[in-house]
């Protein structure tokens, strides 16, 4: 399941699971869309970790405080900290290395 990340719900979030992968998205943003499916693919293949989604329209501030400067872009932070970042409209192997190699 992907969980919606807010300005106010981020701080609970992080600490839910050892590792947060977060899709930094619009919806106007074309590639934003195309990746949409597969997050939630990856998401269903991985209930260990949490997946969210912060869109950011409506959370600006998240975008500033993670350097998110183009859209998508998938964040992925393990025990609070930034542990890796994909831009763009990666595949689901791709995104799935980086959660493995932070297993």
């Amino acid at each position: 399941m992907v969980e919606t990340i807010t300005n106010t719900n981020i701080s609970s979030v992080l600490k839910e699971k050892e590792i947060t992968l977060i899709d930094f998205w619009a919806e106007w943003c074309g590639p934003c869309r195309m990746l949409g499916p597969i997050i939630n693919d990856v998401a269903n293949k991985n209930n260990d970790i949490l997946v969210g989604k912060v869109n950011v329209d409506d959370n600006s501030d998240l975008s500033v405080k993670y350097g998110v400067r183009n859209i998508p872009t998938l964040v992925f932070i393990k025990n609070g900290e930034v542990a890796g970042r994909l831009v763009g409209v990666n595949s689901a192997m791709q995104i799935q290395k980086v959660i493995d190699s932070l297993k």
